[in-house]
């Protein structure tokens, strides 16, 4: 086997391990956020989340990007190693200080003097994820993600099923999460470093320093432009609202995103590490990135349809009344997440083009437009701040990607066959759900009228939880089914309006996609690197 037909079958691999440890975290954290939400309320996870924001600011900070030249450089010795532990434990000490020392000016900035506590109690995450990051990467680097996934389950079961939600049954409100956070973090650096262990004797110079620093300050710059472009809606919220705001808010966006990230920790770091195996290859890279945002477009797009239709019940049936605001959050910005998908797997090409600068310098006048966009209207209420997101990341993919087509010659003749293909799906998966929600909701109406006529005759028994649970529940259930079903139902049926890049793609994962009659001949369809 070549050296390139291994990294093929190591990047599928890592596709595969990525794609199941996404599926496992989104269902645990899903039932884990669900539970911790009613426990908690709006109100408690509006407090956490402000002291987040600050914490992933600062982890920014502190992951100076030292440990992102690992993956990237092509030859990488013990010294490389050694220099990036070092500065990542300097910079992330630094910058846990420095916001335990201002933790009051933050809680100033929020109005809000519960705030003050957590973020100094969250300072601790700055030096975990920063010494955490050299093994990581590491791992990543050799395309292990079988254990980084196995890892990121562990951690986050014990975290916040054995830890966080246990405390918030007791009694203690936001620690609770501040407490699933920290053993969640101290959890990963441990098995992360067990499974690839490295020297971490001090090394604070060495003949490849410059070149290394260089890396890690792109990355800081490009790492503090995204991270204000995501927390943007958040901050300014946080500021012209309160807390009770800023938490249904953050439940609609982690609703929409979870997944989405899922999806991007599964793709992203395998595309991004393959890549840089192949930087004077551009035309691999062409190959590899057409089949990835054909199935974004044709496979995920539609998925999110379906998701933000059925909001409104998925909302009421999980959190209750007082979290319905989310769910128009929630729809808002789950059609919004294909274009964020779009442009994180657009991000890699410019890395491994010698482009890696102009991540951020072409968001730059994005990151202006949402500044203004926001400090102007975040005052309006959630509705409105999720709209000013959702255009946001629309205008922040389209100016990554179209960066990323020029780099590979692609024009707009390549993209549109599979954003019609994508619409086209969308559109009988949309049918689907609608129709599903509306027998649902016959039925839930049928079930309530036979209900209130035993209440009737049965005054002593109370039915009003059954009712507002089958309320929601059967349309819900009847939207994933025929959504869902519809969508299986074309992929199987008809695999040919899905294109032959998408079907190239899931042919690496499922021999039942691999020949495909085109013309009057057979041919075996390929994608990726």
């Amino acid at each position: 086997m070549t050296g390139k037909d291994n990294i093929n079958k190591q990047s599928v691999s890592a596709v595969k391990w990525s794609a199941l440890g996404s599926i496992a975290q989104y269902g645990l954290s899903l039932g884990a956020q669900i539970i911790l939400a009613r426990l908690l309320g709006p109100e408690n996870y509006g407090l956490f989340a402000m002291g987040v924001i600050v914490l992933t600011f600062s982890n920014f900070l502190s992951n100076f990007g030292f440990a992102w030249g690992l993956i990237q450089l092509q030859d990488l010795t013990t010294q490389d190693i050694r220099f990036a532990f070092t500065w990542q434990l300097i910079s992330g000490s630094l910058v846990a200080g420095m916001l335990y020392l201002f933790a009051p000016e933050v809680a100033d900035y929020f109005k809000e003097p519960r705030v003050d506590p957590i973020v100094r109690w969250l300072s601790l995450a700055c030096i975990i994820s920063a010494i955490t990051a050299p093994a990581n990467n590491l791992l990543r680097r050799n395309l292990d993600f079988r254990w980084i996934n196995i890892i990121q389950v562990i951690s986050y079961s014990i975290g916040y099923l054995a830890i966080g939600i246990p405390l918030a049954y007791y009694g203690t409100g936001v620690w609770s999460l501040v407490a699933a956070w920290l053993s969640q973090a101290f959890l990963m650096l441990i098995m992360t470093f067990i499974r690839h262990p490295h020297s971490i004797r001090p090394l604070f110079w060495y003949d490849g320093a410059k070149a290394m620093s260089g890396v890690g300050f792109t990355v800081f710059i490009t790492n503090l432009c995204n991270w204000a472009l995501d927390n943007l809606d958040r901050i300014l919220l946080g500021r012209f609202l309160d807390s009770h705001a800023v938490g249904l808010y953050s439940v609609g966006y982690n609703l929409a995103s979870t997944p989405n990230k899922l999806l991007i920790g599964a793709l992203q770091p395998a595309f991004l590490t393959a890549g840089a195996k192949f930087q004077a290859e551009p035309e691999r890279l062409r190959r590899a990135y057409l089949p990835v945002i054909a199935s974004v477009w044709v496979l995920i797009a539609p998925l999110f349809v379906l998701f933000a239709i059925i909001a409104d019940d998925l909302v009421g049936f999980l959190y209750g009344a007082a979290w319905q605001l989310t769910s128009v959050v929630l729809a808002i910005l789950a059609l919004s997440m294909p274009v964020y998908i779009t442009w994180a797997m657009s991000t890699p090409i410019l890395w491994n083009t010698n482009g890696k600068q102009f991540e951020s310098l072409l968001q730059l006048p994005v990151l202006a437009l949402a500044v203004w966009a926001l400090y102007a209207f975040a005052d309006k209420g959630v509705v409105v701040v999720s709209l000013i997101t959702a255009g946001i990341l629309c205008v922040r993919s389209l100016v990554i990607t179209t960066a990323a087509c020029r780099r590979l010659k692609i024009g707009g003749q390549h993209l549109l066959p599979f954003f019609a293909r994508g619409w086209a799906v969308a559109l009988l998966v949309a049918f689907g759900t609608f129709a599903g929600i509306e027998l649902g909701s016959i039925a839930s109406a049928f079930f309530g009228a036979k209900l209130a006529v035993v209440e009737g005759a049965m005054a002593h028994i109370k039915f009003d939880l059954i009712v507002r649970v089958s309320k929601h529940l059967l349309p819900l259930v009847g939207g994933v089914f025929l959504g869902g079903g519809v969508f299986v139902f074309v992929v199987l049926k008809f695999p040919r309006l899905l294109g032959n890049q998408v079907l190239g793609m899931l042919a690496r994962f499922s021999s039942r996609f691999a020949p495909k009659v085109q013309g009057k001949g057979k041919v075996a369809l390929r994608a990726g690197i």
